[in-house]
């Protein structure tokens, strides 16, 4: 386990659920890889932090991709795990992603929607204009947020969850992601991430009601301090 990952990827702990900061690069569950993934990581934070004996019990809500970062949360109960479940396949959980795109972009705001075919055997997705057999409608809004020397900042509000659903829309758009070479970036960035974050996430709680707003920090480096700066 990385020493230098907790406690300062967590935003949010109580008895209930944990939310954390994912940086790029780390997996949230298993997979092929054999990858220690980030729900193993906080299940060792939360069993040395509070001399917990035995399986530590950790519920994973959703998912962010791997190259992806941002805000991201589990439930600590079974009961807390049911109620945000319901609350994510309900949709009354509120999203917003940052996401870098190569200029020019002269979109200020706007609508997507495309239909989408996943390919599990390629881990992607693609984007139709048009409806075809076995696609699933998927919508996003956009604003653009910023302007910057050689990229833009759109913030990004799903009306739908499809998988790889933000950056095969953007890609069919004709502005992938920046570094998302699987996607049609033209590069890669140095750390294997791309230019899209999990800002923020609004949710009640799943036991005192409460209203929840989370915000994450962008990753520490010089294009995202851009953003923060301006």
């Amino acid at each position: 386990m990385n020493r230098d990952l907790f406690p300062s990827i967590v935003l949010y702990e109580d008895n209930h659920l944990i939310v954390v900061n994912k940086p790029a690069g780390e997996l949230v569950q298993g997979d092929q890889t054999g990858d220690i993934p980030l729900v193993e990581k906080v299940k060792t934070y939360i069993k040395k932090k509070y001399h917990k004996p035995g399986a530590v019990f950790l519920g994973v809500v959703h998912r962010l991709d791997r190259p992806t970062s941002g805000v991201l949360i589990f439930a600590r109960t079974s009961k807390a795990l049911t109620r945000l479940n319901r609350q994510f396949n309900q949709r009354t959980t509120e999203k917003k992603y940052w996401a870098l795109v190569s200029h020019p972009f002269q979109n200020t705001q706007g609508t997507l929607t495309h239909w989408m075919i996943r390919y599990p055997e390629k881990n992607k997705s693609k984007a139709f204009v048009k409806e075809l057999s076995g696609s699933k409608k998927a919508i996003l809004s956009f604003n653009k947020k910023q302007d910057l020397q050689h990229y833009c900042v759109l913030e990004i509000h799903l009306k739908t969850g499809r998988h790889h659903q933000i950056r095969a829309q953007l890609s069919a758009f004709g502005h992938p992601i920046k570094g998302d070479l699987k996607y049609g970036a033209k590069r890669s960035n140095p750390d294997g991430s791309i230019g899209l974050h999990a800002r923020s996430l609004r949710l009640t709680h799943p036991t005192t009601g409460e209203l929840l707003d989370f915000i994450a920090p962008p990753p520490e480096t010089p294009i995202w301090s851009a953003v923060l700066s301006g």
